[in-house]
């Protein structure tokens, strides 16, 4: 039975991947970088939507909505940024 056991990292990372092709489709993409021990998903938003000015709130209204449904336990997505930015 090893194995069958679903982590909530495994699943949040599931999710994202579900998401991406909404965020392929308009030239961007997102890449996940962690989850905290708050149950924050730490993603960092790259391509079109790394300069875009509705980036967050496609962050929050999108991509969060989306993995709060996908994994209740989930309770914020935060948009990790490069350094420099």
């Amino acid at each position: 039975m090893a194995g069958e056991t679903k982590t909530l990292e495994d699943t949040v990372k599931e999710a994202v991947e579900m998401f991406r092709p909404q965020l392929q489709a308009d030239g961007g993409d997102m890449e996940y970088v962690s989850l905290d021990d708050q149950n924050r998903v730490h993603l960092k938003l790259v391509g079109a939507c790394g300069s875009c000015p509705m980036a967050v709130m496609t962050l929050k209204m999108g991509v969060e909505r989306y993995l709060k449904d996908a994994c209740p336990d989930v309770t914020e997505v935060v948009q990790d940024m490069d350094e420099g930015m």
